[in-house]
């Protein structure tokens, strides 16, 4: 009976021992998770990115502002197009708190083959961009600038969410939630209802 006895209090033991690392760990992955949670950013606005001259750019300066993020290219069909509408809405509507945030990158086709000193010069001269230009950084693959993998787990394109090719446009809100993704067919000025809609509100 004693050996019995002594068999059930080793049984109980056990369990709770097995109950209490099972709620530790449980407690454990709990706190991993939420640290996941804080770290994930919550808007555009979590993040820093290189202007053309490599200096550190927070988008934490365009809070209440509108934004429209492109990925631009200076040897693409699309190029002069896009080029013309982007300076007309920026020049309509950069006095009412738009911006226009332009990326060049040379993941398509070897569009944009230029440094970045090229690139600034042939946006602003033969372009006449008046909107800030950006470090060049790849939008897909391992090596996607940060700010393209948010703004593709934010918004999904038709047939995955990888970038299709230049002058694909984001349009962002004032929180710095992204609001919708247009393909690169898409002309700027066909945009600027939702940007007078999201320059409206409160």
């Amino acid at each position: 009976m004693r050996g019995f006895t002594n068999w059930v209090s080793i049984s109980v033991l056990g369990i709770a021992l097995l109950f209490f690392l099972f709620v530790k760990n449980q407690s454990s992955s709990s706190s991993a998770l939420q640290n996941m949670a804080q770290d994930q950013p919550k808007s555009i606005h979590d993040f820093t990115v290189k202007d053309i001259r490599g200096n550190d750019v927070s988008l934490s300066t365009y809070s209440g502002k509108v934004l429209l993020i492109v990925n631009v290219a200076s040897k693409c069909g699309l190029t002069n197009s896009n080029y013309k509408e982007l300076n007309v809405l920026y020049e309509k509507y950069k006095d009412q708190g738009f911006e226009i945030m332009a990326f060049p990158c040379n993941q398509f086709a070897g569009q944009e083959p230029g440094n970045n000193e090229e690139i600034q010069e042939t946006a602003c001269t033969l372009f006449k961009a008046e909107f800030p230009i950006f470090d060049k950084v790849e939008v897909n693959g391992k090596n996607a600038a940060p700010i393209y993998k948010y703004l593709k787990s934010e918004k999904g394109g038709l047939f995955g969410d990888g970038i299709k090719w230049n002058f694909t446009k984001f349009l962002v809100d004032k929180e710095g939630k992204v609001v919708t993704r247009y393909a690169p067919t898409t002309s700027p000025l066909k945009i600027e209802k939702d940007i007078q809609n999201l320059l409206g509100a409160s």
